[in-house]
């Protein structure tokens, strides 16, 4: 199982999804696939036909001493394969150039997925716990949360979490489990 967050931020064009913020401390590479996958198939599910998905590390590049690149790159390769659920998938980003076409056309980097994700794929707990609630709470984002790759979505917030929140939480998992792309067997 893992978690994903729907983010409406006044300052980004359309709602984003950040993926894992609570459930997976330090995931490998099965397990951000099964994320990964687990996420494009939420977004299916509420309406985005084929989303664009920013791996994000803390550089660009792949360096094999930096885990979180080298698993970026094995995220796109494998989103290439038979069988992947249907979405744009590249990276590593930095953070920056995942947001902004602008900061990645300064460094040189030509993508589909630049400055327009729909969900932002983080390296572990403590890099997307930090962004969302930075989000949350520098950002005036508005955010839903819902478990996914369960029988069900399920619904789990945190004690800080507005009523919006909440209700918007218990909304989007009710839209996922109605309009589940694939069963779970």
């Amino acid at each position: 199982i893992s978690h994903v967050i729907l983010c409406d931020v006044p300052r980004y064009h359309k709602l984003i999804a950040l993926a894992d913020c609570v459930v997976n401390l330090s995931p490998d590479i099965k397990q951000k696939h099964d994320m990964l996958v687990d996420a494009i198939h939420f977004l299916h599910s509420i309406g985005i036909a084929k989303p664009k998905v920013a791996i994000v590390a803390a550089v660009e590049v792949v360096n094999p001493a930096m885990p979180a690149t080298v698993d970026a790159a094995e995220l796109v390769r494998q989103s290439k394969l038979p069988g992947f659920p249907e979405a744009i998938v590249e990276g590593p980003f930095g953070f920056d150039n995942a947001i902004s076409a602008e900061a990645a056309r300064i460094k040189g980097i030509t993508s589909s997925v630049s400055g327009d994700p729909d969900l932002v794929l983080l390296p572990d707990i403590e890099a997307s716990n930090i962004l969302y609630k930075g989000l949350i709470y520098l950002a005036d984002g508005a955010c839903a949360g819902t478990i996914t790759g369960a029988r069900v979505p399920i619904v789990l917030t945190s004690r800080a979490d507005t009523v919006f929140s909440r209700l918007a939480s218990v909304a989007v998992s009710l839209r996922a489990a109605r309009h589940r792309p694939h069963p779970i067997g």
